[in-house]
């Protein structure tokens, strides 16, 4: 079974193409866990509800998980509860990058 970290370092590769930062320096992925059954379950958002390609995002989300032997499901869920807020939920580097200096 894979801690969080090790399934954050998964999917850290997936990019939000718009804005070109991984979603997990993002800040996007609020809940990540395995059962022990194996079945991972990944709760995230996107930078906004009306975000055009958060289909695709979710979908590179699942098949990146899904390429590991040991992931042998991927149950997904979006939520836009709390919004997205980069002030507080991402990284140093992307908040530098967009330009927030707080």
């Amino acid at each position: 079974m894979y801690s969080k970290e090790e399934l954050l370092e998964k999917v850290r590769p997936v990019e939000d193409p718009e804005i070109g930062f991984s979603i997990v320096d993002m800040g996007l992925i609020y809940e990540l866990y395995q059962d022990e059954e194996g079945k991972v379950y990944v709760k995230m958002t996107l930078t906004t509800p009306m975000c055009p390609i958060g289909p695709s995002i979710g979908e590179n989300v699942k098949k990146t998980l899904l390429e590991d032997p040991r992931i042998p499901e991927v149950n997904f869920e979006w939520t836009f509860s709390p919004p997205w807020d980069p002030k507080t939920m991402a990284n140093d580097e992307v908040k530098w990058e967009m330009g927030i200096f707080s």
